[in-house]
């Protein structure tokens, strides 16, 4: 069989440990067998983001502006463990923040809906999309460890030379100091594409902040949604028959748990991060689901939203056999295929990535699945637990 043609390279981050591993894996079985494949490869492994002093991640990053599409593994964000583990000069900050700090944009998460596995929360019966902000906020906050008494001011001075101060906290020990930031134009760019992805898939949008207790940071947040949506979304979401909903975050944990899904959930940048876990969670397993980061000028960055594995990664290197699931990894290189086959008019390329994630969804529903959904499986026919690389080797074969 004559391979698919690509012009247009995609921009390929590695990463680390298992899923490394598994990226390699997804390669050689799934893609390069069927696909001539074009990359502009960015190594964000973390030993050769020690060796470039992060650079390489700034790099990946200004790859994916100049060529609008790419496709990221999952990376390493150390703590001191990591830093002593790995011998690290510094504990570097988490790669998804600064690719994230360079593109803008949002972060669009939804679960991979599979027959036989059904979410722990028994009355969700359609997808809940988690909306991430991707700009700022504590993955972009300056940190400060307190060494004794003292007195925590906020400083700001204007580009006219005034200086408005205000009192954090007058230390009488020990303690930390974070400064958070965000800007009003990656808020209104953050609203825009909410609300535009709202009324491409035409389900309902709700959006959730705490600003009764962060009366100028949250604030800012609700206030910019409201006016955006006053201004240029009102009327179009009153036709298309879809609703934009505010609400405090604790609430809106609440009415998700006893909503039936179905609709965008909007949340700043660290609630995101937790709730799109919480949410794959209960529809099955962290590696259950997408991921895609869409910037205001129209780059995609595709990723797995879960972790590098890293206890699958110990075990494998003792030379055991682990049961790894690949699927948020592979439905990032089939939506990261499928967005370049349309954005370069190769219709057979994203069709190809459309297939490759059924035959996926097709080998779980035919019984066969990686451990992680075996205790949950609940369908017509027997589980059977294969490790990742048979996993994709049964994706292969029913391909």
């Amino acid at each position: 069989m004559e391979r698919l043609k690509m012009t247009t390279p995609l921009v390929e981050m590695d990463g680390d440990e298992m899923t490394r591993i598994l990226w390699q894996q997804i390669k050689e079985e799934l893609l390069e067998p069927y696909i001539d494949l074009k990359t502009e490869y960015y190594d964000l492994g973390l030993p050769e983001r020690e060796r470039t002093g992060d650079q390489v991640t700034i790099a990946a990053a200004e790859a994916n502006k100049r060529y609008g599409v790419a496709v990221k593994c999952a990376t390493i964000t150390p703590n001191a463990q990591r830093v002593e583990e790995y011998g690290l000069s510094q504990m570097w900050k988490s790669p998804n923040g600064t690719i994230r700090a360079i593109l803008d944009g949002t972060v669009f998460r939804s679960p991979i809906m599979v027959k036989g596995l059904y979410p722990v929360v028994k009355n969700w019966k359609a997808p809940i999309t988690i909306a991430r902000h991707a700009f700022g906020d504590v993955y972009k906050a300056a940190e400060y460890q307190v060494p004794g008494p003292g007195t925590a001011e906020l400083v700001f001075t204007g580009e006219d030379g005034q200086v408005s101060r205000q009192l954090i906290h007058r230390f009488d020990g020990p303690g930390v100091l974070q400064g958070q930031f965000n800007l009003e134009a990656s808020i209104r760019s953050f609203a825009h594409s909410c609300f535009q992805f709202a009324l491409d898939t035409k389900q309902d949008l709700w959006f959730a902040t705490k600003d009764t207790i962060s009366k100028q940071y949250d604030h800012t947040f609700k206030d910019v949604f409201a006016e955006v949506f006053a201004v240029e979304y009102a009327e179009q979401f009153e036709k298309a028959g879809i609703e934009y909903f505010y609400t405090l975050i604790d609430d809106a944990v609440a009415r998700v748990i006893r909503s039936k899904g179905g609709f965008i959930w909007a949340c700043k940048n660290y609630d995101g991060d937790v709730m799109s876990d919480m949410v794959s969670t209960a529809f099955g397993s962290l590696a259950m689901m997408t991921s895609v980061l869409v910037s205001p000028d129209g780059n995609y960055e595709y990723e797995a939203a879960h972790g590098t594995v890293t206890q699958h990664y110990y075990r494998h290197r003792k030379g055991e056999q682990v049961s790894t699931n690949p699927m948020a990894t592979l439905f990032a290189w089939t939506g990261a295929l499928a967005k370049r086959g349309e954005l370069d008019a190769l219709p057979e390329l994203a069709a190809f990535a459309k297939k490759l994630e059924q035959a996926a969804i097709d080998t779980i529903e035919s019984g066969v699945m990686t451990g992680d959904l075996v205790g949950l499986w609940e369908g017509d026919v027997p589980a059977r637990k294969v490790t990742g690389l048979e996993f994709l080797q049964a994706i292969r074969a029913r391909l």
